[in-house]
């Protein structure tokens, strides 16, 4: 499996049709669904997709859940609905999109254990049409999990594979704010790329909370605050790597926005979460599933555990930043209140985010209205409204940062 899944179209494609096809791979494709199948073949598999043009690819497994992973350098899947070419037992939910800059990522979940057994792109049809054509074999789940995970290349280098299995270089520990420097704050677009988030009405989750960002980064700077940005562009950010970039930009403060849509009832207005220690009620754990459908797509397993002196350390550091998280949250919902007015009848929740188990940054994440509420969409598409909204946040953040640099202070004497 290790040799197949890093067997790359571009080394390939030069080889089978010249240098006139390597030019082409650097446009974006298309998948053609009607000259396209994904279906059953005998006990087996196959995956036929006809693409406008070829482009570098690869293709691995990833394990628990099981799932087949094609990444493309690069394709368009705007407009493409690959679930009406699904016809095989084996295959029980198809998701596309943008996975990072200049990658698009196919993911088909399986339900049972499969192996790639063949794997090819044949370049040179009619039009400049190249076809990719893998067939997967039934295997036993203890094959399946040894053989899963994402290979070795040129193109992903060490790097992204780490990030790929969740793995991150360790974080020297920042000492609290307290007033001396400029307040650093990392704001999380949620979603993007291939998890574009909740979608109503033609309107975007991903698109709008990325908007907002920028123009509440901007309003920060404006204070001489410093703020980074976990993604600048529709790109796929795993879920732990947000929390990496945070640490790497040696943040005081992690703000993770979201405008999310509930099937059920008729929620509507702006939450502030902050981190559960005892569980969710029931509507709070459904947004937790609908926000963290990405780490499934990674394989990133957000809970693990490490030893014991780690986890006792992360609990000591935890028993300072929660109290700090809950006064931000408190500060956010009373500017957004004074700014806006249009607040959730329960406007301070707590729920088991992945986002806010930060140890050693205080977080929260904020829910600035459901795209399933006629009424949040139109506030969320106003100009005037997202102004205020950022106003609210920005203050928010200003008052609680001079009463932490405060209590920092006095800490250290």
């Amino acid at each position: 499996m290790a040799a197949l899944a890093s067997f790359w179209l571009g080394q390939a494609a030069a080889a089978q049709s010249g240098a006139q096809d390597a030019e082409r791979m650097t446009a974006l494709a298309r998948i053609d669904v009607a000259a396209s199948r994904i279906e059953d073949f005998g006990s087996n598999l196959l995956v036929d997709l006809a693409l406008s043009q070829p482009v570098p690819w690869r293709v691995f497994t990833l394990d628990e859940p099981r799932r087949l992973v094609i990444d493309f350098g690069e394709v368009d899947f705007a407009g493409t609905t690959l679930t009406e070419i699904v016809a095989a037992d084996m295959v029980s939910g198809v998701t596309t999109g943008r996975f990072r800059e200049g990658w698009s990522r196919l993911v088909l979940a399986l339900a049972g254990p499969m192996a790639v057994e063949t794997a090819g792109l044949s370049t040179g049809g009619p039009g400049g049409i190249a076809r990719m054509k893998l067939q997967l074999a039934p295997v036993t789940a203890e094959a399946f999990a040894r053989d899963a995970g994402p290979p070795d290349s040129v193109l992903f280098g060490a790097g992204d594979d780490a990030e790929a299995e969740g793995a991150a270089a360790p974080i020297e520990p920042m000492r609290r704010q307290s007033g001396e420097r400029p307040l650093r704050v990392t704001i999380d677009p949620g979603h993007g790329g291939i998890d574009p988030g909740a979608e109503a009405e033609g309107v975007n989750e991903a698109d709008i909370v990325l908007a907002i960002a920028k123009q509440l980064a901007a309003a920060l700077k404006r204070l001489g605050m410093e703020a980074t940005l976990t993604r600048t562009d529709d790109v796929f950010v795993p879920l732990e790597r947000r929390m990496s970039i945070a640490r790497e930009a040696r943040s005081d403060v992690f703000l993770s926005l979201h405008a999310d849509a509930l099937d059920e009832g008729q929620a509507s207005g702006a939450t502030v979460y902050t981190l559960s220690t005892d569980g969710a009620d029931e509507a709070s754990q459904k947004l937790v599933e609908r926000h963290e459908p990405d780490d499934l797509l990674t394989g990133l397993d957000l809970m693990a555990a490490g030893d014991e002196v780690a986890l006792v350390l992360m609990e000591m550091a935890r028993a300072e930043t929660l109290p700090r998280s809950e006064r931000l949250a408190d500060e956010i919902v009373a500017g957004l209140a004074r700014e806006t007015g249009d607040l959730h009848k329960r406007p301070r929740l707590r729920a088991d985010f992945s986002v806010l188990k930060a140890a050693d940054i205080p977080s929260v994440l904020i829910e600035l209205g459901f795209l399933s509420s006629a009424a949040d969409r139109a506030r969320l598409a106003d100009p005037m409204w997202r102004q205020a909204a950022v106003n609210g946040i920005r203050a928010g953040i200003e008052n609680w940062s001079r009463y932490d640099a405060i209590q920092g202070r006095q800490l250290r004497q």
